[in-house]
Order: C-alpha cells, then structure tokens, then sequence
C-alpha cells in the first residue's frame, strides 16, 4: 500500500508535501486535494509520467489532463494569444474552480496526449495543492478516480479506486465541494463552455460585462454550454472533459 499522508497537522503537512515534491521529481504519481475533488497528477513536462497518470486511470491519449499551476504568472509561459477578457476571469477567479483552454506555447517541450496544440490551465484554491505546485512547477493533473467511476472526495476513495500506481497520497480531508471545475475554450474570439461547473455562466458574463468597456458590443453573443460527465474532470484538474476533437478534461 502506498504511503497516505495526514495533512490536518503542520508536520504532517510538511511532511507529505515533501515526499509528494520528491515524487514528482522522479517521475512518479501523486494524489492531492484540490478545492474541486481529488487529483492524480505527476510533472507535466515529463511525457512517461503523464502517461502513468493516464494509465492509473484506465484512459488513453485522446483525453489528455489539464494542467494545474502555481501562479498566474505561469500563464504566459505555458499559453500563447491569451485573450484581454480570459486575463479578466482569471483575475476574477484564479485561484479557483475555472479551467482554461489555450493556444500552447509550441516551444514546449512536452507531451500531454493529443491536445491539438491545446493546452487547459488552472490555478486550484487549495494550500496543499499550491504548495506542491510551487515546488515542482506545472502539474498534469486529472480526476482521482478511475474512468468511469465518480470522482473521488477523500484520499481514501481516491486510493480505493488507483491503489499502488499511486506513489504518493496527501489527505487534506473531504473535499469542500463535489462540483468540478467550469471548462472554458479560450482559443476563439469569444468563449465557449465545454464543461458546466462550479462556476457558472451567469457568473462569468457578469464579470465580461463589468470589464468591457463598450458592453453593447456583446449582445447577442451566445456561446454553447455542453456538460460532460462528472469524473471528467480536474479541476484539478480535473479533479476534470474531453468532447471528440476537443482537447482536455479536468
């Protein structure tokens, strides 16, 4: 059985972080609490780890993970043609439940699954998650739980389902909510939700509208909202989203 650690106490917490750090660095897989439902993640620049993530979760190339970072300044590294309005609702909601679907970077040197030159970016609002974040660097991350079945809460439920393909587990506890993250597809002119969440549209047209200068200019915008199932997610992920010829899925 893989090592479950107790983050509810400091050392604990230092503790666990410091062994999920060293996993990551070698390549391995580690399960983390983030503020939407349990993660199963490993370094997003290495391609054998994202696919043992992958592996862990009985699910191919076609669904790639999305990627949880450490910072809103990692953004610009990772994404190219970041649209003024996604800067918006990322001030508005990062750290938090809203994923978002660039154009990548096509320096990268990295291998997510078939993205289609894509790349899903989140900012999780969990302490434990962030600070491994801020160690390692950008994580590919997805639900905790097999493809299939629901989408673990607990660290128990996520080791229940991944068992020893999971180097590292950090219990944080419940998680405080069961709803993944909103997916938005960033790469167009204007955005498309690929996936209902936590965050919801009303909410995100309300912070567009606020920050737009000539609002007018967007009535009659309409964008399509399509939800995918529930262990699609990530947060961070997919804690996590894939549509056919679309990229992602926390």
């Amino acid at each position: 059985m893989s090592p479950v650690y107790d983050c509810s106490t400091d050392e604990g917490r230092r503790e666990g972080v410091a062994r999920a750090v060293e996993a990551v660095r070698a390549g391995e897989v580690v399960v983390l609490p983030t503020d939407t439902v349990y993660g199963v993640g490993a370094d997003a620049f290495s391609a054998e780890a994202v696919a043992s993530v992958l592996a862990a979760k009985g699910r191919g190339r076609e669904m790639p993970p999305p990627v949880l970072v450490p910072s809103v300044r990692t953004v610009d590294g990772l994404a190219t043609d970041v649209p003024a309005w996604a800067r918006d609702l990322i001030e508005e909601f990062w750290p938090g439940p809203l994923t978002l679907v660039f154009k990548a970077q096509s320096s990268l040197m990295w291998d997510l699954g078939e993205t289609n030159g894509t790349v899903a970016l989140r900012m999780p609002q969990d302490d434990i998650a962030l600070a491994v974040l801020t160690e390692v660097g950008p994580m590919a991350v997805t639900s905790a739980n097999l493809t299939g079945h629901p989408p673990a809460t607990t660290a128990t439920d996520a080791a229940a389902q991944l068992g020893a393909a999971v180097t590292v587990y950090l219990d944080g506890g419940p998680t405080t909510s069961t709803e993944v993250s909103t997916i938005l597809d960033c790469t167009g002119e204007e955005f498309v939700v690929l996936r209902a969440g936590a965050i919801t549209e009303e909410q995100i047209r309300a912070v567009l509208e606020r920050t737009e200068p000539d609002s007018e200019s967007h009535e009659g915008d309409e964008t399509q909202a399509i939800e995918l199932p529930a262990d699609q997610d990530t947060d961070t992920h997919g804690t996590d989203s894939t549509l056919p010829g679309e990229p992602h899925e926390r």
